[in-house]
Order: structure tokens, then C-alpha cells, then sequence
């Protein structure tokens, strides 16, 4: 009945494999400290704390972007969750806690350690100073559209200016 403590340092392997699951560069640092305990007769709670530093390509210059991400980790898991019969049912609500989840036949904490952290790297990293320069694309012999010509009330700015300028004439 009392908690059970763990500290986690994942080995390269475990790292490797990772870093090719979430599509990341490197991970670094990687560490997953917390505590199991009893929630109830049949259920369990899990509290914990991730942290990690993450290397990504920057989504503009596909320059390395070192992230540092700290992430609390919370979940329950019951022995019995209210379910339903897909058929039965046209809408579920959501449940008022989303972190729980029904008791297997054990709790993989190197499961939950891979889970925070795809849920916690930046899906856009950007490097400093990466900005987006305008990109034209089209087929040869055509006008390429511009970002400009995407806006579709700077037509009509240029043409109350006109209109505004005939007037005063």
C-alpha cells in the first residue's frame, strides 16, 4: 500500500529507437522520475516528472533546434471503466478524467517515459532568426501567384485608391 518510487534514465538503445519513432535528431538528458501508489482496492495512480532535451531539424532551415522539455506526468488506472456498445450509441461524452486508463496486467513505465515526451516535442521547431522568404511555385509559361496576390482585400485597397484618385481629379 505504500508508493512505489522510480527514477528513470533510459539506456542509447532505448534512446536510439526513440529518436527514430518520433522523428527527432537526439535525445539528451532523458529522465522520467515519479511514484506509483494506490488509488483504491483495484486502482492504481501514477505522478511523475519527464524531462528531456530534444534535437530537431528547424521546419524552414533544417538547422539543428535544441528544445528542453519538462513535462508532469498523471495518470490513473482503474480496474473498471464504464464502457459502450459502438452500435448502441450515436455520442460519448468526453469522461471528466481524461488521464484514465483501464488496468492492464501491469504498468509499463518506459511506455508512459515514450508517451509524455511524443506529446511534449515541439511539432514546429524553429531555429533563432528562421524566418520563411516568399516562395513562388508554378508551371512554366504561367504568372506565378505571390503571397501578395493570395490577400484577397489588397485588390480591393488598390483599387479605392484609384477610384479615389479619379475622383478628386
Amino acid at each position: 500500500r505504500s508508493p512505489t518510487r522510480f527514477s528513470l534514465r533510459p539506456d542509447s538503445d532505448f534512446l536510439k529507437a526513440l529518436c527514430e519513432t518520433l522523428k527527432v535528431s537526439d535525445l539528451r538528458k532523458v529522465t522520467f522520475q515519479g511514484q506509483i501508489s494506490a488509488l483504491d482496492k483495484a486502482d492504481w495512480s501514477l505522478e511523475g516528472h519527464l524531462g528531456a532535451t530534444v534535437v530537431q531539424p528547424c521546419v524552414v532551415t533544417l538547422a539543428p533546434v535544441t528544445t528542453r522539455v519538462e513535462a508532469d506526468v498523471s495518470r490513473r488506472y482503474l480496474a473498471q471503466i464504464e464502457t459502450f456498445d459502438d452500435d448502441e450509441i450515436e455520442e460519448i461524452e468526453m469522461p471528466e478524467d481524461e488521464n484514465a486508463e483501464l488496468l492492464g496486467t501491469h504498468i509499463d513505465v518506459m511506455d508512459i517515459l515514450a508517451e509524455a515526451l511524443a506529446l511534449n516535442v515541439p511539432l514546429y521547431p524553429r531555429a533563432e532568426n528562421a524566418d520563411l522568404k516568399e516562395t513562388v511555385f508554378t508551371e512554366p509559361g504561367k504568372k506565378a501567384m505571390t503571397d501578395e496576390d493570395s490577400r484577397p482585400f489588397a485588390g480591393l485597397a488598390s483599387l479605392r485608391g484609384k477610384l479615389s484618385g479619379d475622383g478628386e481629379k
